[in-house]
């Protein structure tokens, strides 16, 4: 595997960053998940906007221009031979010391990853998954906003050591406040009689699979919302499903011991995982 990192690119067992890198000391730093299909990385421009939006919200000055960055992401492509892959652009505050004075890193460190990468759920995407509502609560929008893409994913990890213990392929997250946030590592939807529902994305990451799916339905005809919603809606869903760049759309059939829907896949869930295959297969 070759790896870029600051400005050259070398082979996995040469691609070595300092133990006083502030990414690695306090999880200081940004990242993205990016996915290329049939020799097309997916987004792109989407995925290089928010990693930029998210060094912006950690005060945090990416050495490269979008357009330089963006041209790194497909050279890593090329230079692994990889047409279908899972591609991960890291910039971390850098080596600085022991304190947080991010002011002590001068120079911020930046690789890029990419990999193949198949489905991440194997047969569940025809069988669906068994999802757990966890006791972690999401990250509150005021102390560390989960729109920021960010090294910091302790959150996010606890979750999925809850959903692990309790028998669950993934974790559902619910805020501070009570209302329904996202999974460990994608974004979720309802649905109910017809209308697929979403949470706001205050209190959730921005996903651009999320994107792509409400455009999906705009396209298809099928009515959608933005709303707040509880473990009510939740449990007494028609059908329930994520959507991540890693996950893509993947539909889960059982919360907390309770069947949704009619315990399979539903309609809706499955005219959009056949929607969004088409849209990586153009874009």
């Amino acid at each position: 595997m070759i790896i870029y990192l600051d400005g050259k690119f070398v082979p996995e067992e040469e691609a070595k960053i300092s133990v006083f890198d502030h990414g690695l000391l306090y999880g200081d730093g940004v990242f993205e998940g990016i996915r290329a299909y049939h020799g097309r990385v997916f987004r792109l421009d989407a995925h290089v906007d928010r990693l930029y939006d998210s060094a912006k919200m950690i005060n945090l000055t990416i050495p490269l221009t979008k357009e330089e960055f963006r041209e790194l992401i497909v050279q890593t492509m090329r230079k692994n031979n990889l047409k279908d892959a899972y591609i991960r652009p890291v910039v971390t505050r850098g080596k600085g010391d022991l304190g947080l004075d991010p002011r002590k890193c001068p120079k911020p460190t930046v690789f890029i990853i990419a990999t193949s990468w198949g489905a991440m759920y194997g047969d569940l995407y025809e069988k669906g998954l068994k999802a757990i509502t966890v006791s972690v609560r999401r990250n509150a929008a005021e102390a560390l906003p989960p729109n920021a893409k960010t090294l910091n994913y302790l959150n996010n990890i606890l979750a999925k050591i809850e959903s692990i213990y309790k028998g669950g392929d993934e974790a559902i997250f619910f805020d501070t406040n009570g209302y329904l946030s996202e999974g460990s590592g994608d974004n979720i939807f309802i649905v109910k009689n017809g209308t697929m529902i979403t949470p706001p994305t205050l209190n959730n990451l921005r996903g651009i699979t999320r994107e792509v799916v409400l455009e999906c339905a705009k396209d298809l005809g099928i009515e959608h919302q933005e709303k707040n919603l509880g473990y009510f809606d939740l449990y007494t869903a028609d059908e329930v499903f994520v959507t991540g760049t890693a996950a893509e759309v993947a539909p889960i059939v059982d919360v907390d011991g309770r069947s949704i829907g009619t315990g399979v896949p539903g309609p809706i869930t499955k005219q959009l995982m056949a929607a969004f295959k088409d849209v990586t297969k153009k874009e």
